[in-house]
């Protein structure tokens, strides 16, 4: 939406960006480091820790393959900035379905100890 809808970039090369980054970020960010990082009582701190990797990955994607797809624009920066900022915002609330949906080693988030 960023990269075509706010700067012009063409869609195939918006949506080659979006495949590299969507499965890097899956399998980094949600599977290795969100899934992993930390006990799973302590969602908060797996989730700030996935959540900003994940927003690092996204800049990091679109800056160097924008560069490549998107040559003489000098928004790249702004671009790859604004994305990261958006992704790392869905990727909160990603990890909240994950937690709660996906993974089986879901905390009891509502058990008192004794």
């Amino acid at each position: 939406m960023i990269l075509t809808g706010v700067f012009d970039g063409e869609f195939s090369d918006t949506l080659w960006i979006s495949l590299v980054l969507t499965v890097l970020a899956y399998v980094l960010g949600d599977l290795f480091i969100f899934r992993n990082i930390g006990d799973d009582s302590d969602y908060t701190k797996r989730s700030i820790i996935a959540t900003v990797s994940d927003a690092i990955l996204t800049f990091a994607i679109v800056y160097f393959m924008g560069q490549d797809n998107f040559a003489g624009d000098n928004d790249i920066m702004t671009a790859a900035l604004l994305s990261a900022i958006v992704v790392g915002i869905g990727e909160w609330f990603f990890h909240k379905y994950l937690d709660n949906n996906v993974f089986d080693e879901k905390p009891d988030h509502h058990s008192a100890t004794s």
